[in-house]
């Protein structure tokens, strides 16, 4: 394993050498440089990325969960993604779990050598029950942090599927995984500081590790978020919206519709679609395993 001083993520970035002496105009300019170079350096795992997701796939439809293991920024971008499959396409909180060392507390406050422990990774995983039906990736902008280290091998060890996610080249988590993705944004503008590019490379990567996986079980329609749960207004003037995009409808037809479904936007959309009542769409959709496609 490398020493932690010789990792990209930990090295110094010749451009930002005098940053406390820029301008701030000067500073902008550079970090809007330093971050165009974050979705170039995540191109050449494209690959990696889709292998990731055809692991996470058939572990979701086999009732598995997708589950996030990660310290500090990158734990906390782990619970961030899982955080909001619930709201954009209707997933129990159950179905995509962010899990960070040191706990809950650890989203707001460090918690001293969490991210230090072999052994607590594989003791979240066996508090969550892990089986062979979920997907575990481990974040780790270092690609060393001994917590994912310690969550991958459990979950190897269970049968578990097993994606890394790094931001450096030959991690040591890359070794572990089924999947491996190394991201190599490259060092950051401020030194060490991988909550920058490295974050925002590890967040790029999880939008697609979850986005594309929930298309492909069938919570999208089209490119709308068919299963969006209409919590508050915005969302509900979201679904209704959709529900007119989907089948063309006007936006009064759209609003009796989604009262007759229930404000479920999937059934909503069979109605017309299909020309159905409620009842017969939502039977349609049981039978389809919720796909629209299917139960049209």
């Amino acid at each position: 394993m490398k020493n932690i001083n010789q990792l990209t993520t930990e090295s110094r970035n010749p451009a930002s050498a005098h940053l406390d002496e820029m301008s701030i105009a000067d500073i902008v300019t550079l970090m809007n440089q330093e971050d165009a170079k974050v979705s170039q350096s995540i191109q050449p795992q494209l690959p990696a990325i889709a292998q990731a997701v055809a692991l996470i796939v058939p572990a979701l439809k086999a009732g598995g969960r997708l589950i996030y293991m990660g310290a500090g920024t990158s734990g906390r971008l782990g619970v961030l993604d899982a955080a909001e499959c619930v709201p954009t396409f209707g997933t129990d909180p159950a179905m995509v779990r962010g899990i960070i060392a040191g706990g809950q507390k650890a989203m707001t406050v460090a918690v001293e050598g969490a991210e230090d422990s072999l052994t607590l990774g594989a003791a979240d995983l066996k508090a969550l029950q892990l089986t062979a039906h979920d997907a575990v990736v481990g974040i780790a902008a270092s690609g060393r942090t001994p917590y994912v280290i310690g969550a991958l091998n459990y979950a190897n060890e269970v049968g578990a599927a097993t994606i890394s996610l790094a931001c450096n080249d030959h991690a040591a988590i890359s070794d572990i995984a089924q999947v491996a993705i190394e991201v190599t944004p490259g060092p950051e503008v401020l030194s060490g500081s991988t909550r920058l590019k490295a974050g925002t490379a590890e967040k790029m990567v999880l939008n697609m590790l979850s986005t594309i996986s929930m298309v492909k079980i069938g919570k999208v329609y089209h490119n709308l978020m068919v299963d969006v749960k209409p919590t508050n207004e915005k969302l509900v003037i979201r679904a209704k919206h959709i529900i007119e995009l989907a089948t063309g409808v006007d936006a009064t037809t759209a609003d009796t519709l989604f009262e007759s479904a229930g404000h479920d936007v999937k059934t909503a959309i069979v109605m017309a679609l299909a020309q159905v009542d409620a009842t017969t769409a939502h039977d349609r959709l049981e039978k389809a395993d919720g796909v629209v496609r299917d139960a049209l």
